[in-house]
Order: structure tokens, then sequence, then C-alpha cells
């Protein structure tokens, strides 16, 4: 695509990729557990949300924790702590667990019956470049109507399809300076 920028902070400029502001949006209103794995509070929590039910043990089995119904109850009764990489492969599983149940819901909630949800686009940070080589950047906003691509990657934990969603779905509709606001500082709205 044209305007995609090929070296980023050339000159000073700070920002992250858009997709990657929308992700941690969209995480932040996924509401996950904010207690840590390491503590035990924390990892009954996600024990317990991965295992309530059969359909929770099969998507936890899908999003990668492999261990047998014997471990997993000495974990609950704390007969036994998880090591650090069964830990790692707790939270792994708890956020791909979550994203799946709560993308349908965010869905819903973003393209709202068409009416779709307002997008702020904070411009990126050029406090650090010098004065010839700054851009007139301003503050945007955009009615994002159609969510499906950009939910379903997010859902998927897919960088690169996030990224083209993201462009093609939302950015692009900025009009011909969409290139611009490829790195931003923040992207904001409300579900």
């Amino acid at each position: 695509m044209p305007e995609r920028n090929i070296e980023f902070g050339k000159f000073g400029a700070r920002g992250i990729k858009g997709h990657e502001a929308v992700a941690r949006q969209l995480d932040a209103l996924a509401n996950f557990i904010s207690t840590p794995v390491t503590q035990r509070r924390g990892l009954l929590a996600r024990l317990h949300y991965l295992t309530r039910t059969e359909h929770a043990r099969a998507a936890a089995r899908q999003a990668g924790l492999t261990v047998t119904e014997r471990t997993l109850k000495a974990w609950l009764d704390s007969k036994r702590t998880p090591s650090r990489e069964n830990l790692q492969a707790i939270e792994t599983a708890y956020r791909a667990v979550r994203r799946h149940n709560v993308a349908r819901y965010l869905l819903a909630r973003l393209n709202r019956e068409g009416r779709g949800t307002r997008v702020e686009f904070h411009p990126l940070n050029q406090s650090q470049v010098r004065r010839p080589q700054q851009r007139a950047l301003s503050f945007r906003t955009l009615n994002v109507r159609h969510w499906d691509r950009i939910i379903e990657a997010w859902a998927n934990d897919d960088d690169e399809a996030l990224d083209e969603a993201w462009i093609s779905g939302a950015t692009v509709d900025l009009g011909s300076e969409w290139g611009q606001y490829e790195y931003v500082t923040n992207i904001g709205f409300a579900a």
C-alpha cells in the first residue's frame, strides 16, 4: 500500500502502530483478570475460568494448556504449584479463551447494528523531531462501521491480519493522508 512508513522514527518521532493501539484498547474492553497469574488468587481465577465447563476445557487444550486432569486438580487443590513454563501456558490459554469468549459481544457492541463506533486517532509524538522534518498532524475522529475483520484478527491474536484489517478497514477512510496515522500515540474508542 502507498504511504506505509518504511523508516519510522528516523528523525525522532515516537508512537506505536495503530493496530497495536487497537489491540490494547480491545484488551482493556475484554476485562482480563487483573491479579497476576503468579499470585495464588490470580492462578485460581484463571484455572476456574479455564476448567468450569467442558467447552472451556476444550478451548484451553486447543489454546495450548495440555496438562492432565490430575495435574489440574492438584493445582486447584493447592497440592502442587505450576512451573514457570506452565504459568505462562495458563496465562496464554486464558487470554486466548477470554478473547474468543468476548469477541462476539464486542463485535455487536462496536458495530452497533450498522451505526459503528466513533474512533479517535491521536497523532504520533513529534516533540523530538527537528522543526523542518515535522509534519502537520492533528487529532482526527472517524466512525468505523465494520469491525468484523478487526475483531476476528484480534481474537486469533494475529498481528499481521490485525494490521491489514485496521489499515484497510479503518485508517484508509481518513482520506489521502491516512499514512500519517499508521503510527499514533493512542487510539480511543469505547463499547
